[in-house]
Formats: structure tokens, C-alpha cells, sequence
């Protein structure tokens, strides 16, 4: 009796909050003020598909467990408290019944009230950890403005300690861990389906669909962290699964392990379509959309600025891998009906699921509106992979004055800074950065230059070809990002100088052979030939950058472009250089 009348109580205080109300006096459906802020900031992500960086599923860091949060009582001012917590200025909007996928594990917060004052959605009033009535099916997200707050730093945000890399479509790839600030792979031993599940609930996928060995995704560089995986699969990262760390004589990366996540069917391809091509990989982008009846039709993209990125995106919601080329003119193709543009302007990141995420005019502009200059694609299974050996440019810089009677053919090949132009020849000097490069390719296809050897170009002075403009850019940069002083480099021999062991070299520039880099194989080089510096003749002493960046203009088809740079931090005194932290992509 006295259960009920307190369950009757409740009903007539609180009646929006009917359900469990006489299930039992430990849950209350009431929200009440959060526990008093943990000494470490919470840690918050944005996760699920379809999504971009700034939306997605919210999900909270808490007991060493990714949870979700519920999306009853969920309104804007929660979304402009977790977007100010992410680095957005605020929020545009958000989502309710697991919009961006159904989560796994805990939901931890449920009928959350922020006043939108609050620093943290810890600080708003709910029904406390892990205190909830919900479903996953009820998962909450938001929306933010892609604007970030000036000077944020993401102390509050971290990201997960593992990653895939090398998979053409969404939920693919090399497995790779991150520990000590280094990211190193996974051997393939043992490797099986609830080992591969970890990694994929990890990511905030669902379980995994298969389980790769051999490198299927692509070789990867540096260590090898993990040997003889043996997840039973309810673990909540890879990290809590037994391991065996690994020998010199254990692994290779020719055994780097691999996953292909279990992904929602979302129907994306349904709205896109090649024609007209040789093979059914390749053709006219054509995309669905409506008229202003709202009646669905098949239209085209404009070719104006249609890039190596947007194709990217193209083949991946085609479901057909890779983007090989990216094409402006497709009048080869004319073999649709379909001659109206309903697309133009598109830029995208290289990211997104689908051509709709990317950024495009809301009103058609384009000035070549002909049919035939609409855009193509031409997409592939495999692409190369290109990585610098971050370490040896580390271990191989100096400085050297260079007599400037001994830089005649560099100056000829644009090899030194602007003010070499006003030098007085031949006397004088240039003073030089230089260090080896060595580019690996860890793809699963040999790079090689976009352009046919017919139009490679011959330069008398050092006597060989140049197959592609640009091969890498050098840099020096200041604490703003400016450029100091700047180098290129063109591929005036792209060839194997050397190989892992079993792989045999394809490439040599002798005798106007073939250029190209295998898979398994890298370029070396030497810090002693020309134009394997940068000109820093006119730099102050101080402390800088040094960039240097791979395939810069993107002219042939990767994989990953994000390990693409590499930077150092450097120092300069008027005679010496020291570089420290050379490091691949972000850090």
C-alpha cells in the first residue's frame, strides 16, 4: 500500500514522466543535479554515419567506457552546451532515434536539462550515470556550426587509440594502435572475426564482417605493436584483449592485419550512376534529383573544379573503391540522354559518404554547360600509398654553402629561391638545407606519373625526363604558417632504388625506362644531388617548420593523402640547423 501511494504521488507531481513510476522506488524518471564535476574534463566524440566532423551521434568517455546519451527532454540548449564542449561556437541543431546509427554498450545520461550556461553536459541536470529508461534506438545527436571557438584546445576531446587506414569505402582497412604518441600495426597472427569486432565497436561500428590478413588493406610503416590478438569479443578495445608483444624476428608488415566492418545498408548508391565508360568502373557521374515539381530525374555535374577528391567521393558511394581519376571533359562518354546539370561548384574534403555532403552551389553556375564537360570518374579496387621516412631527413640534414658556378642547371630547373636571380654570377654562394629523401609505398598499386611517357619532358642540363611537374614540395615555415623559403622537387626519376625482401624492382629511369614506384618498394633521394635541398640563403636565424609534402597537387591517386607531409621542428642559428620531432601527418 505504501508503494503505491508513493507511486500515485509521483504520478500527480511529475505526470510527463509516467513510465517506471511503480516499477520500483530506485529509478526515478525525475531529473536531479549531476554528480559534482570529475577532476579530468569529460570526454566527448561525435560518431556514426552518415556524418560529418561536426554532427554526428554524441558519445560520453566515462568509467573507461564510451557511452551514449538519450534523446528524451533533449533540446538545442543540450546541443549548444556539447558543441561549445567539442570547439563549435554552437549548435544548428539535433537529432533524435538514432539518427546517426544505434550506439553499443552504456547510455549514460538520460532526460538531460542544460540552462546553456553549463561548460560541460556533466554540469546539466539528469537522471545521473547510467541512470536510463532508453534504447540505443533513442540516441541522441547534434548538429554544430562549422565554426570553431578561436584559441579551443581539444583538452576534453580525445580520440580513439585505434584507426584504419587503406580501405576504400567506410568501415575498411589496416588496423593501426596508437601507443606513445606512435602509430604502429597489428600481425595478422591469429588474427580472427571477435578479435576484428573489438576494433570495429571501437570505432563505433557494429561487429565485424571479416577479418584480413596478409596486408589486404596495404602494408603499413614504423612498429608492430600487437602479435597473436585473442579477443573473445565483448572487450572494449583491442588493448584489453591478451597479446603477445612482438620480436624483430615475429612479424613483418607484409602480415598487417585488417577489418571490414559489418556497416547500416543506407542506400547511397541508389542516387548515383556512371555512363558511357569502357568498363563498369569508370563513366559520366550522373546524380539523382528533384525538380522544382519535385519529381525525381537523373542529372549531371559540372566539370569546373571537379578534382582527384570529388572522384574520391564519387567511387566511394558507387561502392566501386577507389577514385584513380578524377575527370572534367567526358564527352568520350556521350552515350546518356541525360544532358542537364544539376549539380555545380562541388568541393569536397575526400571524407564524406556521399557527393550531397559536399559542399556545391545551391544555384546552378557553370560556364561550360555542355554535356560534354560534365565530370567523370575513373575508379579502381587498389591505389598507391606514398609515406616519407620521417626519420632519415631527421638523421641527414646540414647545411652547405654552395658555389653558385656549380648551381647553373639548378637555376635552369627553378631549384633556388627568387633572389638567386639578382645574384652576381658565378660568383658567390647559396646557402642550402639538405637531406635525403626516402618515399615508400605502401599502397596496394604501383604509383606511377599520370602523364604517358610520350609527353614526359627531357632536360638537357642534368640529362634526364621529368614525368610529372611536381613531384614534392620543401618548405620552410614560421610559427604562422608562412612560408620562409621553398623548394620543389620534380620526379625527374621516379624508380624502385629498393625493395623488402621478396618484392622485385619494376622501375629504372636508365635507357628511358619505366617510371614508377612498386608496392613493397621506395625512392631514395640522396641529400647530395641536386635540388634535394631548400634554399635558405635569405632566412633569419630562428625557429621554424620544415614541411615537406608528397604529390602536393594530388595528380596521382592515393589512398590515404593524409599521410602525405611531414614536418619538423627546426632551429636555426646563422650556421647550424637542428631538426627534432619529425613526424607524418597530425601530431
Amino acid at each position: 500500500m505504501e508503494q503505491l501511494t508513493r507511486g500515485l504521488l509521483l504520478v500527480l507531481l511529475f505526470p510527463c514522466c509516467l513510465t517506471q513510476t511503480t516499477a520500483s522506488n530506485t529509478t526515478s524518471a525525475t531529473p536531479t543535479s549531476s554528480p559534482q564535476p570529475r577532476t579530468d574534463r569529460l570526454k566527448v566524440r561525435l560518431t556514426g554515419f552518415p556524418r560529418k566532423h561536426n554532427e554526428g551521434r554524441v558519445e560520453l568517455f566515462h568509467k573507461g567506457e564510451w557511452g551514449t546519451i538519450c534523446d528524451d527532454d533533449f533540446s538545442i540548449v543540450n546541443a549548444h552546451v556539447l558543441c561549445r564542449q567539442l570547439g563549435f561556437v554552437e549548435a544548428t541543431g539535433w537529432t533524435h532515434s538514432a539518427k546517426y546509427g544505434k550506439g553499443s554498450g552504456k547510455i549514460w545520461l538520460d532526460n538531460v536539462l542544460c540552462s546553456g550556461s553549463e561548460k560541460s553536459i556533466e554540469q546539466c541536470k539528469s537522471r545521473g550515470w547510467g541512470n536510463s529508461d532508453c534504447t540505443h534506438d533513442e540516441d541522441a545527436g547534434v548538429v554544430c556550426k562549422d565554426e570553431r571557438i578561436p584559441g579551443f584546445v581539444d583538452s576534453n576531446v580525445i580520440d580513439t587509440n585505434v584507426r584504419l587506414k587503406g580501405g576504400a569505402r567506410l568501415g575498411e582497412g589496416r588496423v593501426e594502435v596508437l601507443k606513445d604518441s606512435e602509430w604502429g600495426t597489428v600481425c595478422d597472427d591469429r588474427w580472427n572475426l571477435p578479435s576484428a569486432s573489438v576494433v570495429c565497436r571501437e570505432l563505433g561500428f557494429g561487429s565485424a564482417k571479416e577479418a584480413f590478413t596478409g596486408a589486404r588493406m596495404g602494408q603499413g610503416m614504423g612498429p608492430i605493436y600487437m602479435n597473436e590478438v585473442k579477443c573473445v569479443g565483448h572487450e572494449k578495445s583491442i588493448w584489453s584483449c591478451p597479446f603477445r608483444n612482438i620480436t624483430s624476428e615475429d612479424c613483418q608488415h607484409m602480415e598487417d592485419a585488417a577489418v571490414r566492418c559489418n556497416i547500416p545498408y543506407m542506400g547511397l548508391e541508389n542516387k548515383i550512376r556512371i555512363t558511357g565508360g569502357r568498363t563498369q568502373n569508370e563513366g559520366r557521374v550522373e546524380v539523382l534529383s528533384a525538380d522544382p515539381n519535385g519529381t525525381l530525374s537523373w542529372g549531371l555535374i559540372c566539370g569546373e573544379g571537379w578534382s582527384t577528391k570529388e572522384a574520391m567521393v564519387a567511387c566511394r558511394q558507387l561502392g566501386l573503391g577507389y577514385a584513380n581519376q578524377g575527370l572534367q571533359e567526358t564527352w568520350y562518354w556521350d552515350s546518356s540522354n541525360v544532358t542537364d546539370m544539376v549539380m555545380s561548384g562541388v568541393k569536397c574534403t575526400g571524407s564524406e559518404l556521399s557527393l550531397s555532403q559536399c559542399q556545391h552551389h545551391k544555384t546552378i553556375s557553370c560556364q561550360k554547360a555542355a554535356a560534354k564537360f560534365s565530370a567523370g570518374v575513373i575508379c579502381s579496387e587498389t591505389v598507391s600509398d606514398l609515406v616519407l621516412n620521417a626519420s632519415l631527413v631527421q638523421q641527414t640534414v646540414y647545411i652547405e654553402d654552395r658555389p653558385l658556378h656549380m648551381l647553373y642547371c639548378a637555376a635552369e630547373e627553378d631549384c633556388l629561391s627568387k633572389s638567386a636571380a639578382k645574384a652576381n654570377w658565378p660568383y658567390g654562394h647559396r646557402r642550402l638545407l639538405r637531406f635525403s629523401s626516402q618515399i615508400h609505398n605502401i599502397g596496394r598499386a604501383d604509383f606511377k606519373p599520370k602523364a604517358g611517357r610520350h609527353s614526359w619532358v627531357w632536360h638537357a642540363c642534368h640529362a634526364h625526363y621529368h614525368s610529372m611537374d611536381i613531384f614534392t614540395h620543401y618548405d620552410l615555415l614560421n610559427a604562422n604558417g608562412t612560408k620562409v623559403a621553398e623548394g620543389h622537387k620534380a620526379s625527374f626519376c621516379l624508380e624502385d632504388t629498393d625493395c623488402h625482401e621478396g618484392v622485385s624492382k619494376r622501375y629504372e629511369c636508365a635507357n628511358f625506362g619505366d617510371q614508377g614506384i612498386t608496392v613493397g618498394c621506395w625512392d631514395l633521394y640522396r641529400h647530395d644531388i641536386d635540388c634535394q635541398w631548400i634554399d635558405i640563403t635569405d632566412v633569419k636565424p630562428g625557429n621554424y617548420i620544415m614541411q615537406v609534402v608528397i604529390n602536393p597537387n594530388q595528380e596521382v591517386a592515393e589512398s590515404d593523402f593524409t599521410n602525405n607531409a611531414m614536418k619538423c621542428n627546426c632551429k636555426y642559428d646563422g650556421h647550424r640547423i637542428w631538426l627534432h620531432n619529425c613526424h607524418i601527418g597530425k601530431q
